[in-house]
């Protein structure tokens, strides 16, 4: 292949894809920590911050400055390495969960046609479920390298918490790609949208239960937040952690939690779908900016589940870890198998 052969407007599309992305979620993010304590706020009935810049809207900002502003410090009997790994081992999984999501249709560039999609992968399902298991890793190398027992305590929890909860959300999707009859998120994405179909909460409302529910264990939320037990395990598994390291660990949850909600969007409501829209109507009316309304679509839809998050934080207390493995091992993984029995008999009923 010589440099010439090089499809270099595709080289570029995607590059400026991924930068959009990243950049995007990051700064997500960033205004999610906002949110969630304006939302912590209005339900503890206090106005939440409201100093930084007008309505508090710089307060993210201020928070971003002074984790980057604290002193580094890295234990003397830590393993400085692996130390250094787990938090950037953790934002990266992350962020390349969003690779294969499917943001839109497509769009006119320079007479060329690009795709909202940064990688339409054929097992895109198979993909996510690999990038987020590569995100234990991050909590457990930075558990162990700051050989602290508490941060490795909390690194086992967090391990074996991922573990159970990611059998019984594959097994719920399982009876998703029974009814989709693929992996590629931008198949299921519009085999939802085509004429005659229901968004696929219709056909699994016991699958979207199970994997909401274990959602929340997954990016460690409350009531899951075994992991970061402030008053058990001293802060956690990233307690020896200072500055950008600390605020590496703690973005990566908030961009798991956005992602979480894409993906869900995605599987379960239509994606980028507009509601009650004609999409291939509008396409000829309104051009590019159908793909833009289809952004806002389904951002609207992560951000209500965003806000779902918050809610169930500050409402429901921790579970203790006897009960959180009671209902991943004995609720949700037999629940989740007989959700899978009932759609193969319901498959087979209407192919009967």
């Amino acid at each position: 292949m010589t440099l010439l052969s090089i499809d270099w407007f595709f080289f570029f599309e995607k590059l400026t894809l991924i930068a959009i992305v990243v950049f995007g979620s990051l700064g997500i993010a960033l205004y999610t920590t906002f949110a969630e304590r304006k939302v912590a706020g209005l339900l503890q009935d206090r106005p939440g911050p409201n100093r930084a810049g007008p309505f508090g809207l710089l307060q993210p900002f201020a928070d971003g400055l002074k984790l980057i502003t604290k002193e580094e410090i890295i234990p003397n009997s830590s393993n400085k390495a692996l130390f250094i790994l787990g938090p950037g081992l953790a934002m990266t999984a992350a962020l390349m969960t969003c690779a294969v999501v499917p943001w839109g249709k497509t769009i006119e560039v320079l007479q060329h046609t690009v795709d909202l999609q940064i990688a339409d992968v054929n097992i895109g399902m198979l993909y996510v479920f690999g990038v987020v298991s590569m995100g234990v890793y991050g909590i457990m190398i930075g558990g162990w390298a700051s050989n602290n027992k508490f941060s490795l305590m909390a690194a086992l929890r967090g391990a074996s918490q991922a573990i159970s909860y990611e059998l019984a959300m594959g097994l719920s999707l399982i009876a998703l790609i029974m009814v989709t009859g693929s992996l590629s998120l931008k198949t299921i994405v519009e085999q939802q949208v085509a004429p005659g179909h229901f968004w696929n909460i219709v056909y699994q409302p016991l699958g979207f239960l199970i994997f909401i529910v274990c959602a929340f264990a997954e990016c460690n939320r409350t009531p899951f937040d075994l992991p970061e037990a402030e008053n058990e395990l001293n802060f956690g598994y990233h307690q020896e952690y200072s500055s950008m390291k600390l605020g590496f660990y703690l973005f990566s949850e908030y961009i798991n939690m956005f992602i979480s909600s894409v993906i869900m969007a995605t599987l379960f409501f239509g994606g980028y779908d507009i509601p009650f829209v004609n999409d291939i109507a509008l396409k000829d009316t309104l051009g590019n900016w159908l793909a833009l309304l289809q952004l806002g679509s389904l951002i609207t839809k992560a951000v209500i589940f965003i806000f779902v998050f918050m809610w169930v934080r500050w409402t429901i207390p921790r579970f203790r870890y006897d009960q959180l493995m009671d209902l991943g091992w004995k609720k949700l993984v037999p629940l989740a198998l007989f959700n899978m029995l009932l759609t193969g008999a319901w498959i087979l009923w209407q192919q009967g």
